[in-house]
């Protein structure tokens, strides 16, 4: 996700929240899936490497995410 600050002289800049953590909502939604199909891939060993929270729910690290697609990438 993208926050903009106002740096001195009034320049905008974009500026990314690198320490976000994704839930598994945010994940489905950004890919398009289904929530069962996100699950499905975990229990396959084949969906991105989670963080499991003291209450059972899961939360993604982005840098983590973007390093799975980047491993899912077709080279041929």
């Amino acid at each position: 996700m993208l926050r903009h600050r106002r740096l001195r002289g009034g320049v905008v800049a974009a500026v990314t929240r690198t320490g976000r953590k994704l839930t598994v909502d945010d994940v489905c939604e950004e890919l398009g899936i289904a929530r069962s199909t996100f699950y499905d891939w975990r229990q396959k060993g084949r969906g991105p490497r989670c963080i499991r929270l003291p209450n059972g729910s899961l939360r993604i690290r982005r840098s983590d995410f973007e390093n799975w697609l980047i491993d899912c990438e077709d080279h041929s």
